[in-house]
Protein backbone atom coordinates (compact mmCIF):
# COMPACT_ATOMS: atom_id res chain seq x y z
CA UNK A 1 0.00 0.00 0.00
CA UNK A 2 1.41 3.17 -1.23
CA UNK A 3 0.46 5.64 1.98
CA UNK A 4 2.20 7.57 4.60
CA UNK A 5 -0.41 7.35 7.23
CA UNK A 6 0.33 5.28 10.19
CA UNK A 7 -3.21 2.95 11.11
CA UNK A 8 -3.83 3.96 14.99
CA UNK A 9 -7.05 2.52 16.85
CA UNK A 10 -8.43 6.46 16.78
CA UNK A 11 -7.87 6.49 12.79
CA UNK A 12 -10.00 2.82 12.80
CA UNK A 13 -12.83 3.71 14.63
CA UNK A 14 -12.73 7.20 12.84
CA UNK A 15 -12.90 5.14 9.24
CA UNK A 16 -15.21 3.00 10.23
CA UNK A 17 -17.57 5.73 11.67
CA UNK A 18 -16.89 7.07 8.39
CA UNK A 19 -17.87 4.24 6.30
CA UNK A 20 -21.13 3.15 8.41
CA UNK A 21 -22.48 6.90 8.31
CA UNK A 22 -21.72 7.27 4.38
CA UNK A 23 -25.26 6.27 2.71
CA UNK A 24 -26.73 6.87 -0.12
CA UNK A 25 -30.74 8.13 0.54
CA UNK A 26 -33.02 5.83 -1.11
CA UNK A 27 -34.40 9.40 -3.39
CA UNK A 28 -31.35 9.77 -4.53
CA UNK A 29 -30.39 6.62 -5.83
CA UNK A 30 -33.65 7.25 -7.92
CA UNK A 31 -32.80 10.81 -9.55
CA UNK A 32 -29.10 9.08 -9.64
CA UNK A 33 -31.34 6.63 -12.25
CA UNK A 34 -32.99 8.96 -13.47
CA UNK A 35 -29.79 10.72 -15.76
CA UNK A 36 -29.81 7.15 -17.58
CA UNK A 37 -33.38 6.67 -17.85
CA UNK A 38 -33.51 10.76 -19.83
CA UNK A 39 -29.53 9.40 -21.75
CA UNK A 40 -31.15 6.39 -22.93
CA UNK A 41 -35.11 8.20 -23.79
CA UNK A 42 -32.82 10.00 -26.65
CA UNK A 43 -29.61 8.11 -27.17
CA UNK A 44 -31.72 4.88 -27.71
CA UNK A 45 -33.60 6.53 -30.49
CA UNK A 46 -30.49 7.78 -32.57
CA UNK A 47 -28.95 3.92 -31.42
CA UNK A 48 -32.53 2.37 -32.97
CA UNK A 49 -33.92 4.32 -35.68
CA UNK A 50 -30.62 6.87 -37.46
CA UNK A 51 -30.01 4.57 -39.82
CA UNK A 52 -34.25 4.39 -40.67
CA UNK A 53 -34.40 8.28 -40.09
CA UNK A 54 -31.76 9.41 -42.24
CA UNK A 55 -32.90 7.03 -45.42
CA UNK A 56 -36.73 6.97 -45.06
CA UNK A 57 -37.12 10.69 -43.60
CA UNK A 58 -34.26 12.75 -44.09
CA UNK A 59 -33.48 11.95 -47.67
CA UNK A 60 -29.84 10.57 -47.79
CA UNK A 61 -28.61 7.60 -49.51
CA UNK A 62 -28.26 4.31 -47.62
CA UNK A 63 -24.36 4.65 -48.68
CA UNK A 64 -24.18 8.50 -47.12
CA UNK A 65 -25.96 7.39 -44.34
CA UNK A 66 -23.66 4.39 -43.72
CA UNK A 67 -20.79 6.84 -44.01
CA UNK A 68 -21.98 9.22 -41.30
CA UNK A 69 -22.47 6.37 -38.50
CA UNK A 70 -19.15 5.25 -38.92
CA UNK A 71 -17.93 8.25 -38.77
CA UNK A 72 -19.52 9.21 -35.33
CA UNK A 73 -19.04 5.72 -33.84
CA UNK A 74 -15.44 6.46 -33.77
CA UNK A 75 -14.91 9.77 -32.71
CA UNK A 76 -17.63 8.72 -30.43
CA UNK A 77 -15.04 5.91 -29.27
CA UNK A 78 -12.17 8.34 -29.07
CA UNK A 79 -14.16 10.51 -27.22
CA UNK A 80 -14.71 8.35 -24.31
CA UNK A 81 -11.23 9.00 -22.89
CA UNK A 82 -10.88 12.54 -23.87
CA UNK A 83 -14.05 13.05 -21.84
CA UNK A 84 -12.57 11.02 -18.95
CA UNK A 85 -9.67 13.39 -18.51
CA UNK A 86 -11.97 16.78 -18.45
CA UNK A 87 -13.48 14.64 -15.40
CA UNK A 88 -10.57 14.30 -13.84
CA UNK A 89 -9.90 18.02 -14.76
CA UNK A 90 -13.05 19.23 -13.63
CA UNK A 91 -12.89 22.30 -10.70
CA UNK A 92 -16.14 23.17 -9.54
CA UNK A 93 -18.41 24.03 -6.44
CA UNK A 94 -20.79 21.34 -7.66
CA UNK A 95 -17.99 18.85 -7.75
CA UNK A 96 -16.59 16.80 -10.55
CA UNK A 97 -18.66 14.99 -12.53
CA UNK A 98 -22.39 16.75 -11.01
CA UNK A 99 -21.79 19.50 -12.92
CA UNK A 100 -21.41 18.21 -16.40
CA UNK A 101 -25.27 17.34 -15.86
CA UNK A 102 -26.09 21.15 -15.51
CA UNK A 103 -23.37 22.09 -18.42
CA UNK A 104 -24.54 19.48 -20.73
CA UNK A 105 -28.07 18.85 -20.48
CA UNK A 106 -29.56 21.64 -22.73
CA UNK A 107 -27.09 21.05 -25.46
CA UNK A 108 -28.04 17.17 -25.54
CA UNK A 109 -31.64 18.06 -25.89
CA UNK A 110 -31.32 20.58 -28.39
CA UNK A 111 -28.53 18.34 -30.68
CA UNK A 112 -30.83 15.33 -30.82
CA UNK A 113 -33.70 17.70 -31.34
CA UNK A 114 -31.68 18.96 -34.58
CA UNK A 115 -30.21 15.66 -35.38
CA UNK A 116 -33.82 14.84 -36.31
CA UNK A 117 -35.38 17.69 -37.89
CA UNK A 118 -35.25 18.06 -41.70
CA UNK A 119 -33.83 21.59 -42.93
CA UNK A 120 -34.81 22.75 -46.24
CA UNK A 121 -30.91 22.40 -47.60
CA UNK A 122 -29.75 21.64 -50.88
CA UNK A 123 -27.87 18.07 -51.21
CA UNK A 124 -24.65 19.07 -49.99
CA UNK A 125 -25.85 20.82 -47.78
CA UNK A 126 -28.06 18.57 -46.15
CA UNK A 127 -25.13 16.04 -45.73
CA UNK A 128 -23.23 18.07 -44.24
CA UNK A 129 -25.94 19.49 -41.82
CA UNK A 130 -26.66 15.77 -40.92
CA UNK A 131 -23.42 14.49 -40.38
CA UNK A 132 -22.48 17.66 -37.94
CA UNK A 133 -25.66 17.30 -36.02
CA UNK A 134 -24.77 13.31 -35.64
CA UNK A 135 -21.64 14.25 -34.19
CA UNK A 136 -22.36 16.56 -31.97
CA UNK A 137 -25.49 14.87 -30.55
CA UNK A 138 -22.87 11.81 -30.38
CA UNK A 139 -20.43 14.13 -28.41
CA UNK A 140 -22.97 15.55 -26.30
CA UNK A 141 -23.81 12.42 -25.18
CA UNK A 142 -20.38 11.01 -24.51
CA UNK A 143 -20.45 14.01 -22.24
CA UNK A 144 -23.55 13.05 -20.39
CA UNK A 145 -22.61 9.37 -20.50
CA UNK A 146 -19.34 9.45 -19.15
CA UNK A 147 -19.95 11.34 -15.92
CA UNK A 148 -23.48 9.15 -15.31
CA UNK A 149 -20.38 6.16 -14.33
CA UNK A 150 -17.68 8.20 -13.07
CA UNK A 151 -20.03 10.31 -10.39
CA UNK A 152 -21.05 6.93 -8.63
CA UNK A 153 -17.63 6.41 -6.55
CA UNK A 154 -18.53 10.16 -5.44
CA UNK A 155 -21.63 9.63 -4.34
CA UNK A 156 -20.87 7.25 -1.40
CA UNK A 157 -18.26 4.85 -0.33
CA UNK A 158 -20.66 2.42 0.82
CA UNK A 159 -20.02 -0.81 -1.63
CA UNK A 160 -23.47 -2.56 -1.52
CA UNK A 161 -24.71 1.38 -1.93
CA UNK A 162 -23.19 1.84 -4.89
CA UNK A 163 -24.54 -1.79 -6.22
CA UNK A 164 -28.18 -0.46 -5.53
CA UNK A 165 -27.56 3.24 -6.88
CA UNK A 166 -26.33 1.26 -10.20
CA UNK A 167 -29.29 -1.57 -10.37
CA UNK A 168 -31.75 1.20 -10.07
CA UNK A 169 -29.92 3.71 -12.33
CA UNK A 170 -30.17 0.91 -15.21
CA UNK A 171 -33.52 -0.61 -14.45
CA UNK A 172 -34.61 3.20 -15.67
CA UNK A 173 -32.13 3.61 -18.50
CA UNK A 174 -34.04 0.46 -19.45
CA UNK A 175 -37.47 2.11 -18.61
CA UNK A 176 -35.97 5.46 -20.90
CA UNK A 177 -35.26 2.57 -23.99
CA UNK A 178 -38.26 0.91 -23.55
CA UNK A 179 -40.44 4.17 -24.76
CA UNK A 180 -37.50 5.38 -26.90
CA UNK A 181 -37.83 2.35 -29.12
CA UNK A 182 -41.46 1.51 -28.51
CA UNK A 183 -43.52 4.85 -29.03
CA UNK A 184 -41.72 7.25 -30.78
CA UNK A 185 -42.42 6.29 -34.59
CA UNK A 186 -46.56 5.76 -33.39
CA UNK A 187 -45.80 9.87 -31.70
CA UNK A 188 -44.51 10.99 -35.18
CA UNK A 189 -46.98 9.41 -36.86
CA UNK A 190 -49.28 10.94 -34.96
CA UNK A 191 -48.22 14.43 -34.89
CA UNK A 192 -47.17 14.47 -37.91
CA UNK A 193 -50.18 13.72 -39.66
CA UNK A 194 -48.82 12.42 -42.66
CA UNK A 195 -45.73 14.79 -42.71
CA UNK A 196 -42.59 12.49 -41.71
CA UNK A 197 -40.58 15.17 -41.29
CA UNK A 198 -42.91 17.32 -39.49
CA UNK A 199 -43.62 14.78 -37.38
CA UNK A 200 -39.78 12.94 -36.34
CA UNK A 201 -39.07 16.56 -35.30
CA UNK A 202 -42.29 17.29 -32.96
CA UNK A 203 -42.08 14.20 -31.02
CA UNK A 204 -38.52 13.84 -30.48
CA UNK A 205 -38.60 17.40 -29.56
CA UNK A 206 -41.08 16.57 -26.72
CA UNK A 207 -38.70 13.58 -25.68
CA UNK A 208 -35.83 15.73 -25.98
CA UNK A 209 -37.75 18.45 -23.47
CA UNK A 210 -38.52 15.70 -21.21
CA UNK A 211 -35.24 14.16 -21.23
CA UNK A 212 -33.57 17.72 -20.14
CA UNK A 213 -36.24 17.83 -16.98
CA UNK A 214 -35.18 14.70 -15.70
CA UNK A 215 -31.72 15.69 -16.10
CA UNK A 216 -31.82 18.93 -14.46
CA UNK A 217 -33.93 16.81 -11.29
CA UNK A 218 -30.75 14.42 -11.11
CA UNK A 219 -28.24 17.36 -11.20
CA UNK A 220 -29.96 18.68 -8.66
CA UNK A 221 -30.22 16.08 -6.15
CA UNK A 222 -26.71 14.80 -6.68
CA UNK A 223 -24.23 15.63 -3.88
CA UNK A 224 -20.65 14.38 -4.33
CA UNK A 225 -18.30 13.53 -1.75
CA UNK A 226 -14.86 11.61 -0.90
CA UNK A 227 -13.16 13.98 -3.17
CA UNK A 228 -10.41 16.86 -2.66
CA UNK A 229 -12.35 20.28 -3.85
CA UNK A 230 -8.86 21.94 -4.27
CA UNK A 231 -7.50 19.46 -6.30
CA UNK A 232 -7.10 19.06 -9.98
CA UNK A 233 -5.20 16.21 -11.35
CA UNK A 234 -3.06 16.39 -14.43
CA UNK A 235 -3.18 13.52 -17.54
CA UNK A 236 -0.24 11.94 -16.45
CA UNK A 237 -1.62 11.78 -13.07
CA UNK A 238 -5.20 10.31 -14.37
CA UNK A 239 -2.84 7.87 -16.08
CA UNK A 240 -0.76 7.02 -13.36
CA UNK A 241 -3.95 5.42 -11.86
CA UNK A 242 -4.16 2.64 -14.32
CA UNK A 243 -0.52 1.75 -13.92
CA UNK A 244 -0.88 -1.80 -11.45
CA UNK A 245 -4.79 -1.10 -11.32
CA UNK A 246 -4.93 -5.56 -12.25
CA UNK A 247 -8.61 -5.00 -11.00
CA UNK A 248 -9.09 -2.16 -13.95
CA UNK A 249 -7.67 -4.27 -16.48
CA UNK A 250 -9.75 -6.83 -16.03
CA UNK A 251 -12.92 -5.24 -15.56
CA UNK A 252 -11.80 -3.21 -18.93
CA UNK A 253 -11.00 -6.72 -21.14
CA UNK A 254 -14.31 -8.23 -19.53
CA UNK A 255 -16.64 -5.59 -20.34
CA UNK A 256 -15.01 -4.86 -24.01
CA UNK A 257 -15.38 -8.29 -24.91
CA UNK A 258 -18.56 -8.59 -23.44
CA UNK A 259 -20.12 -6.15 -25.40
CA UNK A 260 -18.35 -7.16 -28.42
CA UNK A 261 -20.37 -10.49 -27.94
CA UNK A 262 -23.45 -8.43 -27.36
CA UNK A 263 -23.43 -6.38 -30.55
CA UNK A 264 -22.67 -9.87 -32.65
CA UNK A 265 -25.68 -11.24 -31.19
CA UNK A 266 -27.92 -7.82 -32.33
CA UNK A 267 -26.14 -7.20 -35.05
CA UNK A 268 -27.06 -10.43 -36.60
CA UNK A 269 -30.67 -10.34 -35.00
CA UNK A 270 -32.54 -8.74 -37.61
CA UNK A 271 -31.25 -10.93 -40.37
CA UNK A 272 -32.11 -14.77 -38.36
CA UNK A 273 -35.73 -13.90 -37.99
CA UNK A 274 -36.12 -12.66 -41.73
CA UNK A 275 -34.20 -15.16 -43.46
CA UNK A 276 -33.95 -18.46 -40.78
CA UNK A 277 -37.28 -18.34 -39.35
CA UNK A 278 -38.50 -16.41 -42.66
CA UNK A 279 -40.68 -13.85 -40.22
CA UNK A 280 -39.74 -10.21 -39.96
CA UNK A 281 -42.90 -9.34 -37.94
CA UNK A 282 -40.44 -11.46 -34.91
CA UNK A 283 -37.57 -8.71 -34.70
CA UNK A 284 -39.72 -5.85 -33.05
CA UNK A 285 -41.51 -8.56 -31.06
CA UNK A 286 -38.19 -10.29 -29.67
CA UNK A 287 -36.63 -6.60 -29.25
CA UNK A 288 -40.05 -5.87 -27.24
CA UNK A 289 -39.64 -8.79 -24.80
CA UNK A 290 -35.79 -7.48 -23.95
CA UNK A 291 -37.50 -5.26 -21.44
CA UNK A 292 -37.99 -8.19 -19.20
CA UNK A 293 -33.85 -7.75 -18.79
CA UNK A 294 -35.41 -5.43 -16.05
CA UNK A 295 -36.13 -8.28 -13.82
CA UNK A 296 -32.42 -9.44 -13.45
CA UNK A 297 -31.08 -5.76 -13.10
CA UNK A 298 -33.47 -5.27 -10.21
CA UNK A 299 -32.13 -8.94 -8.19
CA UNK A 300 -28.57 -8.16 -8.77
CA UNK A 301 -27.97 -6.80 -5.22
CA UNK A 302 -29.68 -9.79 -3.99
CA UNK A 303 -27.24 -11.95 -5.94
CA UNK A 304 -24.55 -10.09 -4.86
CA UNK A 305 -25.27 -10.88 -1.40
CA UNK A 306 -24.67 -15.08 -1.50
CA UNK A 307 -22.41 -14.87 -5.00
CA UNK A 308 -20.54 -11.71 -3.97
CA UNK A 309 -19.63 -9.62 -7.41
CA UNK A 310 -17.45 -11.98 -9.69
CA UNK A 311 -19.70 -14.84 -8.88
CA UNK A 312 -23.03 -12.69 -9.66
CA UNK A 313 -21.09 -11.77 -12.75
CA UNK A 314 -20.37 -14.80 -13.72
CA UNK A 315 -23.73 -16.65 -12.46
CA UNK A 316 -25.00 -14.06 -15.35
CA UNK A 317 -22.80 -14.62 -18.06
CA UNK A 318 -23.73 -18.35 -17.53
CA UNK A 319 -27.43 -17.77 -17.84
CA UNK A 320 -26.66 -15.73 -21.38
CA UNK A 321 -24.94 -18.17 -22.62
CA UNK A 322 -27.83 -21.42 -21.47
CA UNK A 323 -30.20 -18.60 -23.44
CA UNK A 324 -28.22 -18.39 -26.42
CA UNK A 325 -27.72 -22.29 -26.93
CA UNK A 326 -31.92 -22.44 -25.70
CA UNK A 327 -32.41 -20.35 -28.71
CA UNK A 328 -30.24 -22.47 -31.10
CA UNK A 329 -31.77 -25.60 -29.86
CA UNK A 330 -35.16 -24.39 -30.18
CA UNK A 331 -34.88 -23.94 -34.23
CA UNK A 332 -38.03 -22.58 -35.71
CA UNK A 333 -40.14 -23.31 -32.49
CA UNK A 334 -40.36 -19.45 -31.80
CA UNK A 335 -42.49 -20.00 -28.51
CA UNK A 336 -39.19 -22.20 -27.45
CA UNK A 337 -36.76 -19.58 -28.84
CA UNK A 338 -38.91 -16.89 -26.88
CA UNK A 339 -38.02 -18.38 -23.91
CA UNK A 340 -34.69 -18.61 -24.80
CA UNK A 341 -34.64 -15.03 -25.61
CA UNK A 342 -35.80 -14.05 -22.10
CA UNK A 343 -33.10 -15.64 -20.50
CA UNK A 344 -30.69 -14.69 -22.45
CA UNK A 345 -31.69 -10.97 -21.60
CA UNK A 346 -32.07 -11.39 -18.03
CA UNK A 347 -28.25 -12.43 -17.91
CA UNK A 348 -26.89 -10.03 -20.34
CA UNK A 349 -29.18 -7.23 -18.68
CA UNK A 350 -27.34 -8.66 -15.27
CA UNK A 351 -24.09 -8.93 -16.56
CA UNK A 352 -23.96 -5.73 -17.65
CA UNK A 353 -25.54 -3.92 -14.63
CA UNK A 354 -22.55 -5.63 -12.66
CA UNK A 355 -19.60 -4.39 -15.00
CA UNK A 356 -20.90 -0.54 -14.19
CA UNK A 357 -20.66 -0.98 -10.88
CA UNK A 358 -17.38 -2.70 -10.42
CA UNK A 359 -15.55 -0.06 -12.33
CA UNK A 360 -16.81 2.34 -9.66
CA UNK A 361 -14.48 -0.40 -6.97
CA UNK A 362 -11.20 -0.15 -9.19
CA UNK A 363 -11.13 3.80 -8.82
CA UNK A 364 -11.17 3.00 -4.89
CA UNK A 365 -7.85 0.69 -6.15
CA UNK A 366 -6.46 3.11 -7.95
CA UNK A 367 -6.38 5.50 -5.70
CA UNK A 368 -4.79 3.11 -3.03
CA UNK A 369 -2.08 2.17 -5.06
CA UNK A 370 -1.75 5.28 -7.20
CA UNK A 371 -2.64 8.45 -4.48
CA UNK A 372 -4.49 9.44 -7.37
CA UNK A 373 -8.70 9.08 -7.62
CA UNK A 374 -9.04 9.36 -11.13
CA UNK A 375 -13.04 8.91 -11.93
CA UNK A 376 -13.14 10.39 -15.08
CA UNK A 377 -10.57 8.13 -17.03
CA UNK A 378 -11.02 5.09 -15.55
CA UNK A 379 -14.74 4.85 -15.60
CA UNK A 380 -14.86 6.25 -19.02
CA UNK A 381 -12.31 3.74 -19.98
CA UNK A 382 -14.22 0.82 -18.14
CA UNK A 383 -17.89 1.64 -19.54
CA UNK A 384 -18.42 4.26 -22.83
CA UNK A 385 -15.49 3.03 -24.48
CA UNK A 386 -15.91 -0.62 -23.85
CA UNK A 387 -19.54 0.15 -24.94
CA UNK A 388 -18.70 2.20 -28.51
CA UNK A 389 -15.39 -0.15 -29.32
CA UNK A 390 -17.41 -3.45 -28.54
CA UNK A 391 -20.12 -2.48 -30.62
CA UNK A 392 -18.01 -1.47 -33.42
CA UNK A 393 -16.00 -4.75 -33.33
CA UNK A 394 -19.10 -7.01 -32.64
CA UNK A 395 -20.73 -5.61 -35.51
CA UNK A 396 -17.43 -6.02 -37.64
CA UNK A 397 -17.15 -9.80 -36.84
CA UNK A 398 -21.11 -10.59 -37.66
CA UNK A 399 -20.83 -8.70 -41.04
CA UNK A 400 -17.32 -10.51 -41.78
CA UNK A 401 -19.09 -13.82 -41.01
CA UNK A 402 -21.69 -13.20 -43.03
CA UNK A 403 -19.93 -11.72 -45.98
CA UNK A 404 -17.97 -14.83 -46.23
CA UNK A 405 -20.31 -17.04 -46.79
CA UNK A 406 -21.96 -14.95 -49.63
CA UNK A 407 -24.69 -12.97 -47.95
CA UNK A 408 -25.79 -10.36 -50.09
CA UNK A 409 -29.56 -8.85 -49.02
CA UNK A 410 -30.39 -7.95 -53.01
CA UNK A 411 -30.88 -12.01 -52.91
CA UNK A 412 -34.23 -13.06 -53.12
CA UNK A 413 -33.04 -16.06 -51.71
CA UNK A 414 -30.13 -16.96 -49.31
CA UNK A 415 -28.65 -20.04 -49.58
CA UNK A 416 -28.26 -22.99 -47.01
CA UNK A 417 -24.69 -22.39 -46.18
CA UNK A 418 -25.31 -18.34 -45.90
CA UNK A 419 -28.51 -19.07 -43.44
CA UNK A 420 -25.99 -21.25 -41.59
CA UNK A 421 -23.93 -18.39 -40.92
CA UNK A 422 -26.26 -16.13 -39.69
CA UNK A 423 -27.26 -18.49 -37.22
CA UNK A 424 -23.83 -19.37 -36.30
CA UNK A 425 -23.51 -15.47 -35.68
CA UNK A 426 -26.17 -14.46 -34.15
CA UNK A 427 -26.54 -17.84 -31.41
CA UNK A 428 -22.67 -19.77 -31.21
CA UNK A 429 -20.07 -16.54 -31.82
CA UNK A 430 -22.22 -14.85 -28.07
CA UNK A 431 -21.88 -17.80 -26.51
CA UNK A 432 -17.73 -18.04 -27.24
CA UNK A 433 -16.85 -14.35 -27.09
CA UNK A 434 -19.59 -14.13 -24.15
CA UNK A 435 -16.78 -17.32 -22.29
CA UNK A 436 -13.89 -15.33 -22.67
CA UNK A 437 -15.51 -12.44 -20.46
CA UNK A 438 -16.33 -15.14 -17.88
CA UNK A 439 -13.27 -16.52 -17.39
CA UNK A 440 -11.78 -13.16 -16.81
CA UNK A 441 -14.07 -12.54 -14.10
CA UNK A 442 -13.30 -16.23 -12.47
CA UNK A 443 -9.85 -14.59 -12.35
CA UNK A 444 -11.29 -10.75 -10.95
CA UNK A 445 -12.34 -13.09 -7.46
CA UNK A 446 -8.85 -12.60 -5.88
CA UNK A 447 -9.21 -8.37 -6.43
CA UNK A 448 -12.59 -8.51 -5.22
CA UNK A 449 -11.53 -10.54 -2.11
CA UNK A 450 -8.53 -7.45 -1.17
CA UNK A 451 -11.96 -5.19 -2.05
CA UNK A 452 -12.23 -4.74 2.32
CA UNK A 453 -8.73 -4.09 2.82
CA UNK A 454 -8.80 -1.12 0.15
CA UNK A 455 -12.00 0.14 1.69
CA UNK A 456 -10.75 0.84 5.02
CA UNK A 457 -7.58 1.96 4.16
CA UNK A 458 -8.94 4.78 2.57
CA UNK A 459 -11.37 5.46 5.06
CA UNK A 460 -8.55 5.75 7.24
CA UNK A 461 -6.66 8.44 4.71
CA UNK A 462 -9.90 10.33 5.21
CA UNK A 463 -10.46 10.10 8.62
CA UNK A 464 -7.20 11.52 9.56
CA UNK A 465 -7.22 14.35 6.33
CA UNK A 466 -10.35 15.36 8.43
CA UNK A 467 -8.71 15.41 11.81
CA UNK A 468 -5.71 17.27 10.22
CA UNK A 469 -8.61 19.71 8.44
CA UNK A 470 -10.19 20.29 11.69
CA UNK A 471 -7.17 21.19 13.79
Amino acid sequence: MNSNIEPSDHNVAAAQALLKNDRLPFHRKITYGFTDMSGNLLYCIIGSYMLYFFTNVFGLSVGTAGSLLLLGRVIDAIGAPVMGVLVDHTHSKYGKSRPWFLWMSLPFAIFVWLLFTTPALGSTAKIIYAGGMYIFAELSYTAMSTPITSVLPNLTANSDDRMSANSIRLVLGNVGNFFAVTFIMPLASAVGHGNDQRGWSIAVGIYALVAFIFLLIGFLDMREKNIEKDEIITIKESFKATRGNWPWMIIVAANLIYWTAYSARNAALPYYFQYNLSDKSLISFFNGFSIIQIIGMASVPFFCKFLHKWGTTVFMLALTMIGQVWIGLAGSNVTSALIGWCIACIGAGSACTMFFAMVGDTVDFGEWKSGIRANGLLTAMGASFCIQMGAGIGSFIAAKIMAAFGFSAAKAAQTTGTMNAISFTFIWVPVIIYAVSLILMVIYRKWEHHEPIVTEDLAERRAQLQSKNAN
